[in-house]
């Protein structure tokens, strides 16, 4: 299969159909579409569920499925289990990966709208496509699509085809973001908000994860988040952060070791039903800030549920 080929086809039939389950979203928020019970890993912002995440991933499988035959020759790795899934490929060299509404709990309790959709592409070592739309940031929403060595990042326009409005924006220069020692910092169970303290007191700025004022990916590639200390971190939302970061120059590294991670080693937490890389992982644009971060982390517990 060509990379190339199965990223240009991306870029040309996903922006239009991730608006619209951007717009099914935004409608059923308005209704009380929770679902308790499903997941029960005693973190509040991974067991959160609601009808909204099932039916966007419907659509975007569905949408994946029908659109070109190459995405059906990628595995594909989705948060929930709704949708045709079984139609692609047990076995192959690129993985779809999918979280139909990253920031479901700030979704569900109206507390704020940085909930986005994403859809990512990526083999065993690294990312090759990611597409991240925010449907409630701004008047229309925004969007971070990466590929290549290009990362884009602006404002929808529903005057115009999304696709033409992504290939309107100009890349963003990794020398042109603003500096920032804000450090989004999740996964730690009830400790995230004393572990930003200590990413705080050595220097940077922790930021609990229900702090954060927006989509992760966004305030990335924009400067306004230098990146983020996660624990375990899932495949279905991390990936984005990671290939911004590399096209930046930059990368995602375990804390125990720095070491570039990988997709080879992951696990199935059955508590909350999602496939997540081990360990504490600290990504960033700026090698001084991960320096940093694994010089904190490192000798924290990397067992997400330590008894």
């Amino acid at each position: 299969m060509e990379l190339r080929q199965l990223t240009d086809s991306l870029t040309t039939h996903l922006p239009g159909v991730v608006r619209w389950a951007g717009s099914v979203a935004k409608r059923m928020r308005g209704f009380n579409i929770a679902i308790y019970g499903e997941k029960q890993s005693g973190s509040s912002n991974t067991d959160a569920l609601t009808l909204a995440d099932l039916s966007v991933q419907e659509l975007l499988v569905g949408a994946l499925r029908d659109c070109d035959p190459l995405f059906r020759q990628c595995r594909i790795e989705a948060e929930e289990t709704t949708g045709d899934l079984s139609r692609f490929a047990a076995e192959s060299e690129y993985t779809l990966a999918l979280d139909p509404i990253d920031g479901t709990k700030q979704y569900r309790d109206r507390t704020g709208n940085g909930y986005s959709i994403i859809l990512t592409l990526r083999s065993l070592e690294t990312l090759h496509y990611s597409l991240v739309f925010v449907p409630e940031s701004g008047a229309y929403g925004a969007w971070v699509q990466a590929v290549g060595d290009r990362v884009v990042c602006g404002s929808d326009d529903p005057n115009r085809p999304a696709t033409d409005v992504l290939r309107s924006f100009a890349p963003i220069k990794p020398g042109g973001r603003q500096p920032s020692k804000k450090i989004y910092v999740i996964g730690f169970q009830q400790h995230d908000v004393t572990k930003a303290k200590l990413v705080t007191d050595a220097g940077l700025d922790g930021v609990p994860a229900d702090d954060c004022p927006g989509c992760l990916y966004e305030l990335m590639a924009r400067g306004d988040y230098a990146g983020s200390l996660i624990h375990s971190p899932n495949v279905y939302d991390f990936p984005a952060s990671l290939q911004i970061a590399r096209i930046f120059g930059g990368d995602a590294v375990w804390a125990h070791n720095g070491q570039s991670v990988n997709f080879r080693e992951v696990w199935m937490d059955e508590r909350a039903h999602m496939l997540r890389l081990p360990g504490i992982v600290a990504t960033s644009p700026d090698r001084w800030v991960r320096e940093t971060l694994c010089r904190v982390a490192r000798d924290w517990n990397p067992i997400r549920y330590a008894e």
